[in-house]
């Protein structure tokens, strides 16, 4: 009886197979596959081996160099560049104002906390507007 069940079963596989081998239908031919493999050798979007695996994506042509020397510039102008640990995080170049104080500090706390401005944990945030 298994050896009944196991055959039928694998004759109505064979069959499905079969049958589907047979319904599908070649959509493109020898010559037009070369052909899209001669396109995609010469963009470069075919490799072979390793060596470029994965494949460069094309990058757009983005800023030109003396672009990018006026934006390193400027960043370190604004002093926004820093080199190696020392300067890290960079700060924010403020232009034309002073450091606040220990007591202007401590003052402007006192006064976010008496408008209600200032919140300590979870409990009330976000702060109410008023």
């Amino acid at each position: 009886m298994k050896t009944l069940a196991t055959a039928l079963l694998l004759s109505a596989a064979l069959g499905c197979t079969a049958a589907h081998a047979q319904s599908q239908t070649q959509d493109k031919t020898r010559d037009q596959v070369r052909a899209e493999l001669g396109q995609a050798k010469a963009s470069g979007r075919y490799t072979f081996g390793e060596l470029d695996y994965p494949p460069a994506a094309r990058q757009d042509a983005g800023a030109s160099r003396d672009q990018v020397r006026e934006e390193l510039r400027q960043a370190k102008y604004n002093g926004q560049y820093t080199f190696g640990e020392l300067n890290y995080p960079p700060r924010a170049a403020t232009a034309g104002t002073a450091p606040k104080s220990r007591d202007e500090v401590v003052a402007e706390l006192a006064r976010a906390k008496a408008n209600g401005e200032y919140t300590f944990g979870e409990l009330d945030y976000p702060p109410a507007a008023h």
